[in-house]
């Protein structure tokens, strides 16, 4: 608390900083990242945070039941009238919401990270992205929707068909292919489809770039790039015959990949070892 001229200031408790909502980005329960900037702003500099969503802030009293029963953290470009604003409003319509201290540029100047806008696909009615690629993945095609919703679009629709009609699908569908030959994303040389999204949103970071070298040696028979790749593929191959629906395998190795995601980002100094002591006399 900080006493000015009589008056004593207690934090807010309907903001949050750009550090604390950092260590969420990227994990099951983030809250819903709403970027109400101006279109003035997002020309200026049109990355977003990680799996944020665009909205009119003038609009809120006709979107704003799209998030009952969310959390929902807003951004405009410096946390103050336009966050604040629509934060009040959802409050006002029960709707758990915060405001970004700083906003947009607070989240820039931290070294959050920034999805490139210009990579993302075109949008469904629905504003989703739709993907589509083989059926039956194993590392790859899982690795890749995994980065795309919990990093880009959240709502993100996966299709997975015959080889052969990926890309009639995709043209048929306005579905963007992916991890196989001859499509934008794909493998480029040595390295996956996993590291061709993580350059092209512009994702690079220590957590994601860790996780990749394990993606790729999985994915292309070379374990010796990381000691995890030979449980992670056992991992992958495992899902992949306990589930005859892709869609299934999809979400089932969701949480394998937000497990090796987390140990990527905070537990590879920890080890573990059975307690031992003395022996008994």
């Amino acid at each position: 608390m900080f006493p000015i001229k009589g008056w004593t200031l207690m934090p807010s408790n309907t903001e949050i900083t750009a550090s604390q909502l950092m260590r969420l980005v990227g994990l099951p329960g983030v809250p819903t990242i709403i970027d109400v900037r101006t279109q003035q702003d997002v020309d200026a500099d049109p990355r977003l945070l990680p799996a944020s969503l665009r909205r009119d802030a003038l609009g809120v009293t006709a979107w704003a039941h799209d998030f009952a029963d969310q959390a929902v953290v807003v951004v405009c470009q410096r946390g103050l009238k336009l966050s604040q604003a629509v934060t009040a409003w959802l409050l006002h319509e029960g709707i758990r919401a915060e405001t970004l201290e700083g906003g947009f540029e607070a989240w820039r100047d931290a070294g959050g990270p920034l999805v490139s806008a210009k990579a993302l696909p075109p949008r469904d009615g629905a504003g989703r992205t739709i993907w589509v690629t083989r059926a039956r993945p194993k590392v790859d095609r899982i690795a890749c929707p995994w980065l795309i919703r919990r990093f880009v679009d959240p709502d993100a629709v996966f299709l997975f068909v015959a080889a052969s009609e990926v890309a009639a699908v995709a043209e048929r569908f306005g579905a963007t292919p992916f991890d196989i030959d001859g499509v934008f994303w794909s493998h480029r040389g040595e390295r996956c489809t996993f590291d061709t999204m993580i350059e092209e949103f512009g994702l690079s970071c220590a957590p994601l770039d860790r996780l990749a070298i394990i993606v790729r040696a999985a994915d292309t028979a070379r374990l010796d790039l990381a000691p995890q790749a030979a449980g992670f593929l056992a991992a992958s191959l495992g899902l992949s015959r306990m589930f005859r629906d892709d869609l299934e395998q999809l979400e089932a190795g969701m949480l394998l990949y937000d497990a090796f995601y987390r140990w990527c980002r905070d537990a590879t100094e920890e080890t573990h070892n059975w307690p031992s002591g003395p022996k008994p006399a």
